[in-house]
């Protein structure tokens, strides 16, 4: 077990002051300033947008300040702070996106770039076998450091993260978004973790959209707004309001907007669909005027449905209806041919080329609509499609060239809806629409698809937050092991009926009593 850090009560493990950072038309940060007390977990609240990772990369050396000081431990850090020097000082970052070799083994990931050798030059696999194993159970992490990581479920995956951080000695770990995807049981398991790593003295700073986490493990909370420092203080000082109201600069009177529209035509008819093991004899409708969500816990084939249904996923039976037509659908551009289109859950993937701009993310799924009959692509048209999609949806940004990936998480995901809206698509499904944005933008997000629905847009929501779905939601469908369990209106709905229906793997579909 790792001993305590000693330091005196009242020592800064890191001290940053006027932190200031542009790119090309982004202010990112403008004088900021930030704290952390050895034993502390400090929650880096804001927006997307805020600048609340830019600052940790700037810490943890992956971009250089443009102007301020930064002390570690009493010494002030040089300009030219690099990765390689920043974990020598003792701090990791533990990125939203896992920076993995996934075909090395645990042993081999926790100590990649410091490798031990036998005395002939050669890994001494026992060696660090022998270490990570001990880190691991210091962590009371029960692994196998032999076993290669892309066989490792995501929340393993952070823990070898987490081992390689603590294996270097880290006393200060950067955790971006640590709970993203993971499952509740999954997120206990890591506060343990956080917990234990607070009682060696180490500090923890964790950047969270879930506000709803912070009680149980964050001492300190840190908000930036619009690049700026906004307020410090302790947790147990403030409510989430409040923070709420920081991060913002507004109240969020509404958390979970609904606008009650009147139901009319069926516009998707989905019989008896059959995928592989997590898509089993599925029959589900949208009509126009309410969103239909979908509920059940990780594992229940609500993912694989969406995207059987979207051709993403090859089918083994089943018909789909759009508008009482069958379609034939065997790969995705038949179903975006018929204004049938997915939002996918990890946007950054399968939503977007983050390396192209804005412009070309709307532009390219679309071309067969916006050129002309010999195939060149008419640029007025483009360039009013484009427009007209980032004000509608009220993408913000310094202009429609930059880069995609620059953006914040609530615009990237306006981005993917936009691309569909320029086909004036009949039926949106989204998967996971909200996940990884912060609270403002969420409700952005649903005023998005409450607009789609007044539309007479068909609109289907999956979504792991069972407030969320209880929220937004006009009709709920709950899926279990591959088939749906249960299905109820709005008004007849709890959390404690979901997840009832959640969790009864052999039971068919039927009224649920009220």
């Amino acid at each position: 077990m790792s001993q305590p850090i000693r330091t005196g009560e009242n020592t800064y493990m890191v001290e940053m002051q006027g932190i200031s950072k542009a790119f090309p038309g982004v202010q990112a940060l403008d004088k900021v300033d930030f704290k952390l007390r050895p034993g502390e977990v400090m929650a880096l609240l804001g927006e997307n947008g805020a600048g609340k990772s830019t600052l940790m990369k700037i810490l943890s050396g992956v971009y250089q300040r443009d102007e301020g000081t930064i002390r570690v431990f009493g010494k002030d850090v040089e300009q030219n702070l690099t990765p390689r020097k920043a974990q020598d000082l003792g701090i990791s970052i533990i990125h939203q996106e896992l920076n993995m070799c996934r075909h090395l083994s645990v042993a081999e990931n926790i100590f990649l770039g410091r490798e031990i050798l036998t005395k002939v030059g050669r890994l001494d696999n026992k060696a660090m076998n022998r270490q990570a194993a001990e880190v691991l159970q210091s962590m009371n992490i029960k692994l196998d450091p032999s076993r290669i990581v892309e066989s490792l479920p995501l929340f393993m995956q952070q823990m070898v993260e987490i081992a390689k951080a603590i294996s270097t000695d880290s006393k200060l770990i950067i955790m971006d978004e640590p709970t993203s995807s993971l499952t509740s049981r999954e997120i206990e398991e890591l506060f343990s973790v956080v917990r234990e790593l607070r009682r060696q003295g180490r500090g923890i700073v964790y950047i969270s959209h879930r506000l709803e986490e912070l009680e149980h493990i964050v001492d300190q909370v840190t908000i930036l707004r619009d690049g700026q420092f906004v307020a410090s203080m302790p947790f147990k000082d403030t409510s989430l309001q409040e923070i709420i109201s920081f991060m913002v600069g507004r109240d969020i009177k509404e958390k979970f907007p609904r606008v009650d529209c009147p139901v009319g035509e069926k516009i998707l008819e989905v019989k008896n669909l059959n995928a592989g093991r997590l898509v089993r004899n599925i029959s589900l409708d949208a009509s126009e005027g309410e969103i239909v969500g979908i509920a059940g816990l990780v594992g229940a084939g609500r993912t694989e449905t969406l995207r059987a249904i979207f051709g993403a996923a090859p089918k083994e039976s089943g018909q789909i209806f759009l508008d009482g037509k069958e379609l034939k659908i065997n790969k995705p551009m038949d179903a975006i041919s018929h204004g049938l289109v997915l939002v996918p859950e990890d946007r950054k993937h399968d939503g977007l080329c983050v390396k192209l701009s804005v412009r070309s993310n709307i532009e390219l799924p679309n071309l067969d609509i916006l050129s002309s009959k010999t195939g060149r692509v008419n640029v007025k048209k483009v360039t009013k499609a484009v427009k007209q999609a980032i004000r509608d949806l009220n993408i913000r940004l310094p202009g429609d060239e930059v880069d995609t990936n620059s953006l914040s998480g609530g615009n990237q995901q306006k981005v993917v809806v936009a691309k569909w809206l320029v086909r004036q698509s009949r039926m949106v499904m989204f998967d996971e629409p909200t996940r990884g944005i912060d609270v403002a933008a969420k409700v952005e997000i649903y005023n998005l698809m409450n607009n789609l629905k007044g539309q007479g847009i068909g609109v289907i929501c999956v979504s792991s937050e069972l407030q969320e779905i209880l929220g937004i939601c006009d009709r709920i469908i709950v899926m279990c092991d591959g088939r749906i369990t249960g299905e109820m209106p709005r008004e007849q709905a709890t959390q404690e009926k979901i997840m009832a229906l959640a969790t009864q793997f052999e039971k068919k579909i039927g009224a649920v009593s009220a």
